[in-house]
């Protein structure tokens, strides 16, 4: 299995995370939104995660749930995880707690 490298690209106000996986032609996103700001802080509502099939199964949604965290936290802001995955990723991981919005 080769390696994933993930890059983020701006999109209108928001963004956008993009899995390259080498070898692969599909790749996976993970979509956000402008959410507004609490306590002086910018909020980004995650809309979207997409891994098509042919390159599901390999952690990548995963990894691009931990890339935007760790954006959270190098660029201090906050994440409203309203797609699904991402909202299940913050339940199985307390100590993101403080990041949600």
């Amino acid at each position: 299995m080769g390696s994933t490298t993930i890059t983020h690209h701006v999109v209108g106000q928001g963004g956008k995370y993009i899995a390259h996986l080498e070898g692969e032609t599909a790749q996976g996103t993970l979509e956000w939104e402008p959410g507004g700001e609490r306590g002086g802080k910018e909020i980004r509502v995650a809309t979207h995660t997409i891994v098509p099939n042919e390159i599901g199964n390999r952690g990548v949604a995963a990894e691009l749930v931990e890339r935007f965290v760790a954006d959270a936290r190098e660029q201090d802001f906050l994440i409203d995880p309203r797609c699904s995955y991402v909202d299940a990723k913050f339940k199985r991981n307390a100590e993101w707690s403080d990041l949600r919005a």
